[in-house]
């Protein structure tokens, strides 16, 4: 319906929930009311062009709506189809003849609004926009970070130090009544914004000074969650004001990971370790295993092939700056045609308009290949789940790594604050349940508590699994938990004390319980409320420093269970008589047959043979299945001499994974001289950190080796490797002969190491090198090989770093 209005007052209202627009102070000024009492006033106003609309703005007309929709949501609060339901009214406004328009949504949990500018505008400066409240709320914030990893914590909004402050944030603004500011629906035509407190009123502030805008731009949505605790905990609304998933949208794989990194920083570098925690995964019937820093292509495939046995997925870390640009995103697709899953991309650390074209350009790629993404060091949820699926989760927290950073504890208090804050808005990769955290205030039991408090598209566990499995009632609950989620409801708390969430999975509650406080108290509930009738419970708490559990059957009455000082709890709870443990592990497949691991590519394609009914192949190829059952892969175009194609054969796995094999497809190489040490590894194994291209060992971690440097030389190519490494190459080709150089780097100026050449796996050549002295030549026959190896091992000594120097195939 749309009418003049010459009056100077509009208004919208769904149920006690009302939003009303007026003019009468030479400026537009929206007020918010709960059940007819005024929770906050906002004064409207945006700079387009030179000018500040806001001033001297009259109400032209108005347009009232019915907004609804449905959609679906592949994870989250509650998995499944999401019906929408908003009052919607536009305002037109007029400025100095110029027309704009404010849109207003109120829906069952709160209100939004946002500016479409002019149809001339062309430039967007400062916002208007200021938020007030009644001057004795309470306020939960966070000091604003662009990647928002400061703490939380509660002040009274009169004490509350004038300041820039981060989304969401939460106001008292009454007995009961909260307000949970934040924003929706973003893109790479804007910037992110965060709220800058002046003493009394909180004004919305975007990342961007100014931007560069089209006529009749739309600003993001600034979003009002308002009711009780419980309703905030509960809402939606940042969600379902985004715009809707395209009709072919990627939809994840929701689940647990198991996660190296926090517990050991170089152990990305090592398969060995990322095969263990892939066996943990396994046993606790996760669905993903994250790989962080210093992984290397040569071993991720058999990475992805050994977990795709028992249906786990692996994720690959990336720093975001690795990914910027069309050329580095190419690397999306080859990640994929391995079988990798997904991806964390990390330190992206900015809100700027600029930040979000980049985020706009990797959403859509990954959503093209077909990986998910979980996005750390970055901005906080603001509607992808619904627009973008597949961005499964994002940090946007201080949560479990800085207790690795810096060595401070993360306190009860701040993790309290969680999940009526930052978790409202949207999935939260805080990587929980960390019982080796140094100088812990929390119990065990908290740290348990927060596998239920937090939800998170994919959640990653992140102590070392011999924690877990040291603590045997953690890791069996830990197993239990689902992928997924169908309800989520607050049975108690606040955010200045505790919090206790119950999710629902089918017929099951799962309830985690976190508290702040110092001393010991009593919580409270009733299982039967939850299930509708008897219950039988299985809870796990604190007890004289340890977890202990409680087992109860049909329980009709409200369970109380002691909170420790910083102490928590968690509990399944099931209808009498059905079970309570339903945890089981997949069973390990057979992976797809293959004839050969490398085959040569002598002609113009190659044929494959294998029991696998599909084939992923890297950017750069095509495959056919012939008449015999094989497959026919060709490449595109002819690829560089050297060049090793990973092909990954699927068969059909758990839970719609397939189980994988790969087979390797090697370009013969020439005769023309070859740097072997940019050749890619069949490969390659080394006991500190990954094998470094063109530095010394270094460290543990990825490209952290000095140069490499022999008794004060400096040589610009070769490899860096430790006492214990071990590099294959496919060599197939009309190459005859192998020279180089080996040599203990000044890194390790005492040590002593063997290295060794093998050549179609036979020792061909075997040195000793010793630290201070020059580099030993070699000159190695490998006519007609297919395979050359290089391997060190220590000598005498605890560590040695050793140099293969300037290494050339040749005729």
């Amino acid at each position: 319906m749309t009418h003049a209005a010459p009056e100077t007052a509009v208004e919208a209202s769904h149920g006690d929930r009302r939003a009303v627009l007026t003019t009468n102070d030479g400026r537009p000024v929206l007020e918010f009311q709960l059940a007819q009492a005024s929770i906050a006033r906002v004064e409207l106003g945006v700079d387009v062009d030179g000018f500040d609309l806001g001033v001297g703005a009259e109400i032209v007309s108005s347009a009232e709506s019915v907004v609804q929709d449905e959609w679906l949501a592949a994870s989250g609060k509650a998995v499944g189809v999401r019906h929408v339901e908003h009052r919607e009214i536009t305002v037109a406004l007029r400025t100095r003849q110029v027309a704009w328009d404010v849109v207003v949504r109120v829906g069952a949990d709160g209100f939004a609004f946002r500016y479409r500018l002019p149809d001339t505008a062309r430039l967007m400066g400062h916002e208007r926009t200021r938020v007030a409240v009644a001057p004795h709320a309470r306020a939960w914030v966070l000091e604003y970070q662009t990647w928002y990893e400061t703490p939380r914590f509660g002040s009274d909004l009169r004490d509350l130090p004038a300041g820039e402050y981060g989304f969401p944030l939460l106001l008292e603004v009454s007995r009961d009544r909260f307000v949970l500011l934040s924003e929706s629906a973003i893109d790479g035509r804007s910037s992110g914004a965060h709220a800058s407190f002046d003493g009394e009123t909180f004004t919305i502030t975007p990342a961007d000074v100014e931007i560069e805008v089209e006529g009749a731009h739309l600003t993001p949505w600034r979003v009002l969650v308002a009711g009780s605790l419980a309703d905030v905990i509960t809402s939606t609304l940042v969600d379902d004001l985004a715009p809707a998933a395209g009709p072919d949208a990627l939809l994840p794989r929701p689940g647990r990971a198991a996660w190296s990194w926090w517990s050991s920083q170089f152990s990305g570098a090592y398969l060995d370790v990322q095969k263990r925690f892939t066996d943990f995964a396994a046993e606790q019937g996760w669905e993903h295993v994250l790989v962080d820093c210093g992984w290397d292509p040569a071993w991720v495939p058999e990475l992805v092939s050994y977990a795709s046995a028992r249906g786990i997925q692996v994720h690959l870390w990336s720093s975001w700056s690795d990914l910027d640009g069309e050329t580095n995103l190419r690397k999306l697709a080859l990640w994929r045609s391995w079988g990798v899953a997904g991806i964390k991309v990390d330190f992206m650390e900015s809100e700027a308009q600029e930040r979000y074209r980049w985020y706009d350009a990797i959403i859509a790629e990954t959503a093209r290949v077909g990986l998910v993404v979980n996005f750390h060091g970055s901005v906080i949820p603001r509607g992808w789940a619904r627009t973008y699926p597949h961005v499964i989760s994002y940090e946007g927290i201080r949560g479990a790594e800085y207790y690795v950073f810096y060595g401070q504890p993360l306190t009860a208090a701040h993790n309290v604050i969680q999940p009526f804050t930052r978790n409202v808005v949207g999935a939260m990769d805080y990587t929980p349940v960390t019982f080796s955290a140094p100088h812990r205030e929390t119990s065990d039991g908290h740290e348990l508590a927060l596998s239920v408090v937090y939800e998170s598209g994919i959640t990653h566990f992140a102590d070392d699994p011999d924690e877990y499995r040291s603590r045997p009632l953690a890791a069996k609950f830990l197993a239990e938990l689902p992928p997924v989620w169908d309800e989520v409801r607050l049975l108690d708390g606040h955010p200045d004390t505790h919090a206790t969430i119950a999710r629902r999975s089918r017929d099951r509650w799962f309830i985690g319980c976190v508290g702040a406080e110092s001393r010991e108290t009593v919580v409270a509930f009733e299982p039967a409320e939850l299930i509708g009738g008897p219950a039988d419970v299985w809870a796990i708490g604190d007890s004289d420093g340890a977890l202990t559990q409680v087992r109860s059957t049909g329980v009709r009455d409200a369970v109380e269970v002691r909170l420790a000082p910083r102490g928590g709890f968690v509990a399944i709870v099931a209808p009498a008589g059905a079970p309570l443990n339903r945890a089981t592990t997949r069973p390990a497949l057979a992976r797809p047959r293959v004839e050969e691991r490398i085959v040569v590519l002598t002609g113009d394609d190659v044929t494959v043979h294998s029991d696998a009914t599909h084939l992923r192949v890297p950017p750069g190829w095509a495959a056919t299945r012939n008449d015999d059952g094989g497959w026919m892969l060709r490449p595109t175009s002819r690829p560089e001499p050297g060049d090793l194609a990973v092909v990954t054969l699927e068969a059909p796995g758990h839970d719609d994974v397939p189980v994988v094999s790969h087979v390797r497809i090697l370009t013969p190489l020439t005769a023309a001289s070859q740097d072997v040490s940019a050749l890619p590894f069949v490969s390659a194994r080394n006991a500190v950190g990954p094998v470094e291209r063109g530095l010394a060992n270094g460290g543990g971690d990825p490209r952290d080796g000095g140069p490499l440097q022999v008794r004060g030389q400096a040589f610009a190519d070769g490899l860096g490797v430790s006492h214990e490494s071990e590099i294959e190459y496919a060599i197939t080709g009309t190459t005859t002969r192998f020279t180089g150089l080996v040599a203990i780097d000044d890194e390790t100026p005492t040590a002593t190491a063997i290295a060794e050449i093998l050549v179609d796996g036979e020792l061909t050549a075997s040195f000793t090198v010793r630290g201070g002295t020059d580099p030993l030549p070699f000159e190695i026959a490998v006519g007609g090989a297919d395979t050359l190896t290089l391997r060190t091992s220590i000598d005498v000594g605890d560590e040695a770093h050793v140099d293969w120097l300037t290494l050339r195939l040749a005729e």
